[in-house]
Formats: structure tokens, C-alpha cells, sequence
């Protein structure tokens, strides 16, 4: 599998100005030829691209520093100096953008087709053709060019999805997402098998679709950087619908009640919005099921507050129909919600 990286730093500097260009004409008649020096050209800036195609911030692991070409100088005859060649960055959708040195955002980059620009080129300094006067007819001055923006950016990836797996290390997440998507996570018998997120899409009947994101499990305290930590966490800040899976196999040898309350109470302290979030609950690995009134008292304990239970399992492909058209109903609801005025 590739290795996934969701944060990242680096240097980006535009291309500085080219310089104005001191230069005479000869023609008869005109003091000195007449001044015929071109601008500079502009330097070139530089773009962050998403590319739909990119699923991480690897690439800026290794290289950090981005430079844009800078402008050309101007010539006689008023010619302009060459413009520098704008650099493109192409990365991952979901990139969120924030200025290293003052923590300030500068950019959500969550729409497929965004593009924005990191640094701008400077500006090509005046040749002395621009300086010519009723009292000055050969000026012997040019502008340099003005220097290119430069700063250092952070990228912190918060991954597209329209639901998110959530719920402890081996409650079924990853094999989950195998039988229902494309998506080929690794899947083994101990926990913490993954550790990074994976992104499948959902295929139902009659076209419809949706993006489902599996984040590494949680363990109590994970929102103090017990475990993984809530290091995967925001990727599932965008997400529509959780889906919380739950482990009643007995395989693992805790309480399934204290799974599901322990896992809310660490989305609650990571960030509420994300706790209230739709949720639907699913008990999973129901083919390994030893104590069914486990099951039952589970059951009883989401739907008193208020929240679909499904019965599923992933490995012999019971239950998950009825778990995708729950997911899919409580999606479209979402996506039909009207947008807040801003």
C-alpha cells in the first residue's frame, strides 16, 4: 500500500519582476535616438491546483521549497520582457491552507476544480521609455522589478467524504469498506491494522453513489493523543453521516455498551460538531456472535436515544443492503438541506 501523509509545509516564492530596460532609438532628428526601453515582465506566481487524482500530501515530504520563474528584461524598440511561467502545485481536494508563521487560514480548497494562488508574481519594472518628458526627452532611468510574494504555507488534508467509519481499533471498519466499496484497506486479527484513512465509493442501484472515508481506530482518551490520537479525526469533519461500528463478536473482550458510549464521548471532546452529527450505529461481526443478549442490550441502549441500529456482518455479507440504503437515505437528506446564509 502507499504510504499517506495529511500534513505538510512548505516555502512557496513567486518570481520577482523583470527589469526595465534603458535604451535609445536612432533616428534623425530625436535627442540621443529617443527613448525606446520596454517593461520588464511579470514574474510568475504561483497556484495550488486540485487535482482529483492526487490523495496526498507525500509528495511534500521530500520537496518543500516551490520557486516561479521570474520575468524577463525589457528591450529597445519598447519591447516587453518575457512573463515568467506560472507554477503549478497540484494537490489533493480537501487541502485546507494556513499561513505557517501566523496560523491565519487563507484557503479551503474542498470544491474538485479550485484553484488559488499561493504567491503572486511581481511586477515588471518600468523601461525609460515610460520616464520621457516635455523636459526630459532622454531619461536614463528604468525600474527594477518588483519583488515576487513569498511565504511559508502549512497543508493539512481534510479528506472529501459524504460518511465516515468511526468506532473502535478492529470493530470491522476496514473490512467493511472492502465489501461495500472498491477500496482495498489491509485488514488483519490485531489492532491499530490501519493507519491511515481510505476512501471507498459506494455504488446502489439507480446511480446513485456516495464516498465513504474508514479512519483509523479509537480508543479512550484518543483526544489526548492516547493511540492514534484524534491525528485522523478531521477527516471526517466534512462528512455528511457517521456510521459507528461497534464490535459484539465477544472476540475482543469488552462491553459493547462501553464501546459506544466511550467513542461518543471522545467525538464530544474533539469537537461537538462533529459528535452531532447524523449517526447511525451497526453491530458488527454478527457470523461471530457468542452471547446474543449482548446484542439485544446494545440495541436497546442506541435506540433509547434516538438512533438507527443495523445487524450486520461484513465477512459473510449479512445486513449490509439495509445498512447502505440507511446510509444512502440520511446522505440525501443532508445534501438537500438548505445552505446557511453566510
Amino acid at each position: 500500500m502507499s504510504a499517506f501523509a495529511d500534513r505538510a509545509v512548505i516555502r512557496v516564492e513567486a518570481g520577482h519582476g523583470g527589469p526595465g530596460a534603458i535604451s535609445f532609438r536612432r533616428e534623425k532628428y530625436v535627442p540621443k535616438g529617443g527613448p525606446d526601453g520596454g517593461d520588464g515582465g511579470k514574474g510568475g506566481s504561483i497556484l495550488l491546483i486540485v487535482d482529483k487524482n492526487v490523495r496526498t500530501l507525500l509528495d511534500f515530504q521530500a520537496d518543500r521549497l516551490f520557486r516561479a520563474d521570474k520575468g524577463g528584461q525589457g528591450s529597445g524598440q519598447t519591447s516587453s520582457g518575457k512573463d515568467g511561467k506560472d507554477l503549478r502545485i497540484r494537490v489533493p481536494q480537501g487541502t485546507v491552507v494556513v499561513d505557517a508563521d501566523t496560523d491565519e487560514p487563507l484557503a479551503d480548497l474542498v470544491d474538485g476544480d479550485a484553484v488559488w494562488v499561493a504567491a503572486r508574481g511581481g511586477i515588471g519594472g518600468r523601461g525609460n521609455a515610460r520616464f520621457a518628458t516635455a523636459t526630459n526627452q532622454a531619461p536614463r532611468r528604468a525600474d527594477t522589478g518588483m519583488p515576487g510574494e513569498s511565504r511559508t504555507l502549512r497543508l493539512e488534508l481534510k479528506l472529501v467524504a459524504d460518511c465516515g467509519l468511526v468506532g473502535f481499533p478492529n470493530a470491522g471498519k476496514s473490512t467493511l469498506i472492502a465489501a461495500v466499496s472498491g477500496a482495498r484497506p489491509k485488514i488483519a486479527d490485531y489492532p491499530f491494522t490501519t493507519l491511515s484513512p481510505n476512501l471507498g465509493v459506494v455504488t446502489l442501484s439507480d446511480d446513485r453513489s456516495f464516498v465513504v472515508a474508514d479512519v483509523p481506530g479509537l480508543i479512550e482518551g484518543a483526544h489526548a493523543g492516547h493511540g492514534l490520537g484524534d491525528k485522523f479525526l478531521r477527516h471526517i469533519e466534512r462528512t455528511k453521516v457517521l456510521v459507528h461500528l461497534v464490535d459484539v463478536s465477544g472476540a475482543s473482550g469488552r462491553d459493547p455498551v462501553l464501546d459506544f458510549d466511550t467513542i461518543l464521548e471522545e467525538l464530544r471532546l474533539f469537537d461537538a460538531k462533529v459528535a452531532a452529527k447524523p449517526m447511525i450505529v451497526a453491530a458488527t461481526k454478527m457470523d461471530a456472535v457468542d452471547d446474543p443478549p449482548r446484542v439485544e442490550t446494545l440495541e436497546r441502549h442506541v435506540r433509547d436515544r434516538g438512533l438507527p441500529f443495523f445487524r450486520i456482518s461484513a465477512v459473510a455479507g449479512t445486513g449490509l443492503d439495509d445498512l447502505l440504503e440507511a446510509m444512502w437515505r440520511q446522505i440525501a437528506a443532508v445534501r438537500e438541506m438548505p445552505v446557511p446564509a453566510a
